[in-house]
């Protein structure tokens, strides 16, 4: 019996330091304010996206939720002022999924907005299907609709810098592949429609946003802007509330395996805030600390030809 019980609580204490150590990860240990800058936050109704932007709103931030569901961004919308104690925070719509709203939204953003400091493309789906413009949908939105966003609103980044461009990936991105074939042929990452060809798909999105880091970085020298990709943790959100399969599967492990929205959003924050980040900038970071992306994700060659693809397929070209 007493065995019995020793070994029961050797399973407690070590599960009980892996979520804490492992799961529960660093902090964001910045003490940056940020009256008088003005951030976006896309996919900012929910989870990490909607945590991060209440974060920098108390910094002091103008903060702008972009996000698809107008009737959602506004509860968010209300919900941010109210935790971050901010009135200077304002939603506006952005899908994208929509080309046409992407560029909707910049051109509004820059009639009515003279600074941008910090833009975090945060917002993602795991989900199969196309855009509207035809695009695989991970891809499309994951990768494609921020892509466009970030190169719409260089120019006032440029004139507001130093600023900062953050890129919300994820681990995954060591699973992906980019299927440049596919790409051209069907302007999707692939095809398939089971959980696993779903989930590769998904991490190839990932890979998409390191190589689109790697590369902005490149292209940003000689400039005060600069960009970094990150891995939040696993993270419980509504990430995966398409997917049947994925709930089943996640589900169980959520307790153990899966951080909150505030542990999630520290490397977000950490990116977007941490002082002394400049020399790093296209670089990949994970629990709020510089990490070694897969050799894939520092493929020169795949993020150029990335890139050059990426500009044909949303008409920059």
């Amino acid at each position: 019996m007493i065995t019995l019980l020793l070994a029961v609580g050797v399973v407690f204490g070590v599960a009980y330091v892996f979520h804490h150590v492992f799961v529960k990860g660093r902090r964001c240990t910045s003490k940056a304010t940020l009256h008088g800058k003005t951030v976006i936050v896309t996919g900012s109704n929910t989870g990490i996206g909607k945590t991060t932007a209440i974060d920098v709103a108390k910094r002091g931030a103008r903060v702008i939720l972009a996000c698809r569901s107008k009737q959602r961004g506004e509860a968010a919308l209300k919900e941010v002022m109210r935790e971050s104690g901010s009135n200077q925070v304002v939603f506006m719509q952005l899908n994208l999924g929509s080309l046409k709203s992407v560029r909707s939204f910049a051109e509004t953003f820059l009639k009515s907005e003279p600074r941008l400091d910090i833009l975090i493309n945060n917002a993602g789906v795991f989900l199969q299907g196309r855009t509207e413009d035809g695009l695989g949908m991970m891809f499309g939105v994951n990768h494609i609709g921020h892509f466009l966003l970030t190169n719409l609103l260089l120019d006032r980044l440029k004139e507001c810098e130093p600023s900062r461009v953050v890129n919300v990936s994820s681990m995954g991105h060591q699973f992906g592949k980019i299927d440049f074939d596919c790409l051209n042929t069907q302007k999707a990452l692939g095809v398939g429609t089971s959980f696993m060809e779903v989930f590769r798909i998904y991490c190839d999105s990932k890979l998409c946003n390191v190589l689109f880091t790697h590369e902005l970085a490149k292209r940003l020298k000689g400039t005060k802007v600069t960009c970094y990709s990150l891995h939040p943790g696993a993270i419980k959100t509504e990430l995966g509330r398409n997917s049947a399969a994925l709930q089943v599967i996640v589900k169980p492990l959520i307790y153990f395996f899966a951080k909150n929205t505030v542990q999630g959003a520290q490397t977000t924050l950490h990116c977007a805030l941490q002082e002394g980040l400049e020399p790093l900038s296209g670089r990949y970071f994970s629990n709020c600390a510089l990490k070694e992306p897969s050799a894939k994700a520092k493929d020169d060659a795949a993020a150029k030809k990335l890139w050059e693809l990426s500009e044909r397929l949303c008409g920059l070209a």
